[in-house]
């Protein structure tokens, strides 16, 4: 007997489109005016913990308690760690919600430097299903829902492509480069240069804070970091082997849980048209917006401009069965529609 067929998931889109405003317009301004456009977010009152590993490494996570039996566990980005932008913000919104939360450091990221001889890289779903496991231990009887961010959105989907135990029980995924080779290649190609040195010296930073790390060239390229670091340290006898083995675009058509992908059609390095290409299956919502850039979604519409929050608090209501409120438009909307700024 074959494996059970799934009904394809059936999610709504969000009422909002994101219309980029006219200081933020094409995927260059979105991508790069998100990063550095101020987003103030409160305080919260995170428990810190340190996961230890199989290996001997260790990962430092946040925790927030929460009140509604769902957990979000966030991944952050290449380079980044629980204090970025978006995973606060993330944070904040949720717990606001009423969720508990796990915000994660990659191994040698954010509060965990220093704790871990390995780094990570797209392949780490074992570190993905870790943290689900401490989860569940940490929060029993809860529904668990991962979101990953760019790299950690293709690690995500790699987990529930590839099957096996610690699943999340819902899955978003946000701008994931699920091609690696042709995204490393775009990369290195015009304006995109800036982005690969961006990355470079962000991963270039954490690596040399590793005892007996291999000096690398400051103008190095992405590409030449995985073939002389990344590859050798997660065990591919090639930066080729690597790509193909962790790219999870092949493995799209095998996810069985509940899951978003969200991404834009005009993302520089990791287009919407890679999983087009890939044929994702029956448990996948695929919104693939207009416009957005790599994690910028910059919306005239909406207070503070950030569609990116507004999609992610619509698609985890829909992924819980609409069981919690709907979103207050108005939280949202600009006060005043008549000035598209």
């Amino acid at each position: 007997m074959g494996e059970p067929q799934i009904d394809r998931i059936r999610l709504t889109r969000p009422r909002l489109a994101c219309v980029p405003p006219f200081w933020a317009r094409g995927p260059h301004l979105q991508t790069i005016a998100a990063n550095y456009l101020p987003s103030p977010t409160p305080a919260l009152p995170w428990e810190r913990i340190r996961l230890d590993l199989e290996d001997g490494d260790a990962l430092a996570l946040r925790a927030l308690d929460g009140s509604t039996g769902v957990v979000v566990h966030l991944f952050h980005g290449l380079g980044g760690s629980a204090d970025g932008h978006y995973m606060l913000r993330a944070a904040a919104r949720f717990r606001g919600l009423g969720h508990a939360v796990l915000a994660v450091n990659h191994r040698g990221a954010g509060e965990g430097a220093g704790w871990s001889r390995h780094s990570y890289n797209s392949g780490s779903t074992g570190d993905l299903a870790a943290v689900l496991r401490f989860g569940r231990t940490r929060f029993p009887g809860h529904l668990h829902v991962a979101v990953g961010f760019s790299i950690s959105a293709n690690m995500l989907l790699l987990l529930l492509g590839r099957g096996g135990a610690d699943l999340p029980d819902r899955a978003i995924a946000v701008n994931p480069p699920v091609d690696l080779e042709a995204c490393s290649r775009r990369l290195v190609t015009g304006f995109n240069r800036c982005y690969d040195q961006y990355f470079v010296r962000r991963v270039r930073g954490e690596v040399l804070r590793r005892p007996g790390a291999r000096p690398l060239p400051a103008t190095a390229t992405l590409r030449a970091f995985d073939a002389v670091y990344t590859a050798p340290q997660g065990g591919f006898p090639s930066r080729e082997a690597y790509y193909a083995q962790c790219s999870s675009g092949p493995h799209l058509a095998g996810i069985r849980v509940p899951t978003v992908i969200l991404t834009a059609q005009d993302d520089p390095f990791a287009p919407a048209g890679d999983i087009l290409a890939c044929a994702p299956g029956a448990a996948v919502h695929l919104h693939a917006e207009p416009f957005g850039g790599h994690m910028g979604y910059l919306s005239r519409d909406l207070k503070g401009y950030r569609w990116q929050d507004y999609a992610l608090e619509h698609y985890l209501g829909e992924l819980l069965d609409n069981t919690y409120k709907e979103i207050d438009i108005d939280t949202y909307s600009r006060s005043s529609r008549g000035n598209p700024s």
